[in-house]
């Protein structure tokens, strides 16, 4: 597979994340940050977290942004604005990514039209809250979980809206725009042209809302679209169960399965006739989840589990983020960066397998610290780079 060119103008998570994909390929990914402005300097993400290496590499900005290449440029400038057309034409660059709201695109020299003028075929892709038809609303994960209705259905039943874990809208959007890129490509091998893609944050995430938003049309209860705490709101028992020395999660997803469960000697006491439907153990869901903590907080997790392996229930143990790192199926897996002093650092697995992709990629860049090198490699002299730098041109 062609090494691709990917100049991405990227701060935050959404962004940096998709472009951390094209990395783990072995693509190169140039990103771009801003030079000028009130407060530090670059992807506010840089300063968030511990001190990793130094003051602009902390912990929350390492992870997406291993194996990456970083420019300051200065695009309120026109020189700075003809600069990317430039890296654009002399580094081959295949897609252009951003992540800044649509209404700056123009001004930016960076929409569509302006960057097919140094490349007619070039694939450009941004990320936004809600797409170019909303152009000043900025994407914020969690204000786009609030939008979407993602803390709706997020909490206990009788506890206020709450966010997920991780910042999912911003990943699932990332995912998107690396998916389409994929495509664009595909269709360009075969026709020629290029591509503008729009991924709208808040319309990839109610893509996802495939259980419950189409249930409005079926007439639903309203507790069947809201929150549901650790339950299905579908298949009865779901559940988060305690045991002696930590909690289970169990999953009954059928009728045969419920048999199974409740041929189980200790959880004899669980069954009755009305419990053997789906059906039934909706009308009964509080007093089952009742009587099967009443008999799994007398067991460890390790009874509890061998029993339930043994009868083909779907249930684990609730991992904490170590005791994830460490499972058998992943650890090989992580991907890998090295600090300057040395030492290594463990990131998350690849999404998929790829047969020769490298596992270690290389440390996130300072901010600015390929500006020399990838202006002279775009065939800039010297001097002209200078004078650039004294300008505020590029940083």
């Amino acid at each position: 597979m062609k090494r691709r060119t990917i100049l991405s103008m990227e701060q935050a998570l959404s962004l940096p994340y998709a472009t951390l994909r094209f990395a783990q390929l072995g693509w190169r990914v140039i990103r771009i940050e801003a030079v000028g402005g009130e407060g530090l300097r670059g992807d506010p993400n840089r300063y968030i977290g511990t001190r990793v290496a130094d003051d602009d590499r902390r912990s929350y900005f390492i992870a997406p942004n291993v194996g990456k290449e970083a420019i300051a440029l200065n695009l309120k400038d026109p020189r700075g604005r003809e600069l990317v057309g430039r890296l654009i034409r002399e580094l081959d660059v295949d897609v252009f990514c951003c992540n800044t709201v649509p209404s700056r695109y123009a001004a930016l020299g960076i929409d569509p039209a302006t960057l097919r003028g140094a490349r007619p075929d070039l694939i450009w892709a941004g990320i936004s809250a809600m797409g170019p038809a909303f152009p000043e609303t900025p994407g914020y994960d969690p204000v786009i979980q609030a939008m979407a209705g993602y803390m709706e259905v997020t909490g206990e039943r009788d506890g206020p809206p709450m966010l997920t874990g991780i910042p999912v809208i911003d990943l699932k959007a990332g995912d998107e725009l690396y998916a389409n890129v994929m495509l664009a490509l595909l269709e360009r091998y075969e026709t020629g042209q290029g591509k503008t893609i729009d991924v709208s944050m808040l319309q990839a995430a109610a893509s996802w809302l495939i259980t419950v938003l189409p249930l409005i049309d079926f007439d639903c209860r309203p507790d069947e679209i809201t929150r549901a705490g650790n339950e299905h709101r579908k298949f009865i028992p779901t559940n988060v169960y305690p045991v002696r020395d930590g909690f289970i999660f169990m999953a009954i997803g059928s009728d045969v399965q419920w048999r199974r469960f409740t041929a189980i000697p200790k959880f004899a006491v669980v069954g009755n006739e009305v419990r053997q439907t789906n059906e039934g153990r909706h009308a009964q869901r509080a007093a089952i989840h009742r009587d099967i903590g009443a008999v799994t907080v007398q067991h460890s997790a390790d009874e509890i589990l061998a029993d339930l392996r043994g009868a083909t229930i779907p249930a684990n143990r609730i991992h904490d983020i170590r005791q994830t790192r460490e499972l058998p199926a992943l650890r090989d897996k992580l991907t890998l960066t090295q600090m300057p002093d040395g030492r290594t650092l463990h990131m998350p697995p690849m999404a998929v397998d790829l047969p020769g992709a490298s596992v270690a990629l290389g440390f996130p860049p300072k901010y600015g610290q390929h500006t020399t090198p990838v202006l002279a490699e775009a065939g800039l002299a010297a001097g002209e780079i200078q004078s650039l730098y004294g300008d505020g041109v590029v940083a």
